[in-house]
């Protein structure tokens, strides 16, 4: 068949199993223009069964009402009203529900058959409520990625970066070790590429010496390297790369306590400094999942945005914040009298210089309004991350210790010369421009940011490339489960470093998965519960401290670029071009 849902499509199934060799249908057959809904769903409406599935999801479901039927009769299409794109973050699920081969994947399109497809079941790292997906890949290449049911994280859904940016695997790749000599980063080999850091750190004290981890780094890598920096005797490590004033001393301080599947019992909702539909749009559904079966009150501390529910203004900034603690305005007399009341504080609160204030005054609102009710096994106080890799390396203590500095204390270190060398794990969302005097190593896959100011660069995998444990927002670990290989001399993080220790004289103690993964239960006894949620207790954290009058703003502005991998996807530059890039020029229409 000439249609792309060919092998999983539920019409051909019907007509294969019950239907008739021969059609009894002599008049001419309708036949419907091509529509356009932007760069991810391709359309062949002479196709479309009028079942109005897409329609119900985008009005019920995304909270965007843009489709519609036009015409009566034969007549009727299914369409937007005026030829524009989709502007959902979760449009992509729409070609999943649809049951014939009229909505289908644009980016995918005639790339494969199902039946040629490996099928692996994985973990989506491009936000962190840490999606359940099915990865399709055929010989070294992930052709697509669809979502995986699990009712208590992301139910049937998955955003459209999780599902459209996999072609960023294949772009920009780091394939082999590299070193820069005279100026130029030039190709060499692993023993080169060791010797070369060797080189770097013989003369050096542990604290000259500093670690990074990324967005993307998985558990594993992040605990060799955790090992690796304490036998140098550095204490110079941080897994915050955005900032984010969070102390892993307190688990209950940095998780969605609530859980995913527990926003469905809230009859209270208080976002702070956050925008979830932009920063977890599958989270985002489940709250308007909620609202839609009403009974719920939904208020917001932060900049003004269309969260595709109806949400109550309070103002943006911290004193609003202050107020409500003290029991002032009319929100604080609802979350009083709600049962069940949860606040989600977002990185944009807790990133800025006050962000330990923000977060102990939320404690506060949290305790003094009734958020916590041990009787019920409430905890309304919820934490919503952007990074995948976040609360992994909270839980694995991937923070300063004692006398160590943080992300923003050794990059003003490395500027001012008293730290010689910095070792980045997959971390690209910092100021390179302060790592210039010193010696980087950057440690990832894609040529990003990092590896453009890395000195060394050591090519590692993509989460679909290995096997890595991820912990979400709150607090479940999960696995990754690897799908292809690494391209060229690329290997797995954490065998990297293990390698790289040996150089240093430094080995450390595991040599298979097994074993680190042994080390990382000494560490945190949370890793043996794979895919649970175990109730964090509920104790003291934040600090008291000044607040700053600065609005808060949402780290993430634009949804389609937000790591190394969605940055290289042609894919996600074309959502950023149509959706962000020339709003002001698009009018809606053909023209």
């Amino acid at each position: 068949p000439i249609c792309d849902q060919g092998g999983e499509c539920d019409l051909q199934d019907q007509a294969m199993g019950y239907g008739s060799d021969k059609s009894r249908f002599s008049e001419n057959k309708r036949a419907v223009k091509v529509k356009y809904m932007g760069p991810l769903i391709s359309t062949t409406m002479t196709r479309c069964i009028h079942c109005t599935r897409c329609i119900r999801f985008a009005s019920e479901v995304a909270g965007v009402p843009e489709l519609g039927a036009t015409g009566r009769g034969e007549n009727m299409e299914v369409g937007t009203y005026v030829a524009k794109a989709l502007t959902s973050e979760l449009s992509g699920n729409m070609i999943d529900l649809c049951p014939v081969g009229a909505l289908t994947s644009g980016p995918y399109a005639f790339n494969a058959r199902p039946w040629e497809l490996t099928k692996t079941e994985s973990i989506d790292v491009t936000d962190a409520v840490g999606s359940n997906i099915r990865v399709d890949s055929r010989g070294p290449e992930v052709k697509r990625i669809l979502p995986r049911l699990n009712e208590d994280v992301n139910e049937e859904w998955i955003s459209d970066k999780a599902r459209f940016s996999c072609d960023g695997l294949k772009a920009q790749r780091l394939d082999k070790p590299y070193v820069r000599r005279d100026g130029k980063l030039v190709a060499a080999t692993w023993p080169e590429a060791f010797a070369a850091v060797a080189a770097a750190f013989a003369p050096l004290q542990g604290e000259q010496i500093a670690a990074i981890a990324g967005d993307l780094a998985d558990c594993e890598s992040m605990t060799a390297l955790k090992d690796l920096m304490t036998s140098l005797g550095s204490q110079n490590i941080d897994c915050r790369q955005d900032g984010a004033q969070l102390d892993p001393a307190a688990r209950a301080g940095y998780l969605f306590n609530t859980t995913i599947s527990g926003i469905d019992r809230a009859d209270a909702i208080l976002l702070i400094g956050t925008n979830p539909r932009r920063e977890a749009p599958v989270l985002n559904a489940r709250i308007r999942k909620r609202y839609v079966a009403g009974g719920v009150s939904i208020a917001s501390i932060g900049e003004p945005a269309d969260m595709t529910y109806p949400v109550l203004d309070l103002g943006n900034s911290a004193s609003v914040l202050k107020d409500l603690a003290s029991g002032k305005g009319e929100f604080a007399q609802i979350l009083k009298d709600a049962k069940r009341p949860m606040l989600i504080v977002g990185q944009g609160a807790l990133t800025r210089p006050d962000g330990l204030a923000v977060l102990d005054l939320a404690r506060t609102v949290a305790d003094k309004l009734g958020f916590i009710n041990k009787a019920d096994n409430w905890n309304g106080f919820n934490v919503l991350h952007t990074a995948a890799a976040r609360v992994g390396g909270l839980d694995l203590g991937f923070v300063p210790g004692a006398g160590g500095r943080d992300v923003s204390g050794i990059l003003e270190a490395a500027q001012s010369g008293d730290i010689k060398a910095v070792y980045l794990l997959d971390a690209d969302e910092i100021d390179t421009a302060k790592l210039q005097n010193a010696f980087v190593i950057y440690q990832g896959h894609h040529g990003d940011a990092g590896a453009h100011c890395a000195d060394v660069i050591l090519p590692g995998a993509a989460y679909t490339e290995k096997p890595g444990t991820y912990v979400n927002t709150e607090g479940r670990v999960q696995l990754a489960r690897l799908s292809v290989f690494p391209p060229g001399d690329a290997r797995e993080d954490w065998t990297i470093i293990r390698a790289l220790s040996e150089v240093l004289g430094k080995t450390l103690p595991f040599n298979d998965l097994q074993q680190v993964r042994g080390r990382m239960v000494d560490i945190n006894g949370n890793f043996l519960n794979v895919d649970e949620v175990r109730a964090a207790k509920w104790e003291k954290f934040g600090a008291k401290g000044k607040l700053d009058n600065a609005p808060f703003v949402s780290p993430v502005s634009n949804f389609y670029m937000t790591n190394s991998i969605s940055r290289a996807s042609v894919t996600m530059a074309k959502c950023a071009d149509e959706f962000l890039g020339a709003t002001d020029q698009k009018t809606g229409t053909d023209g």
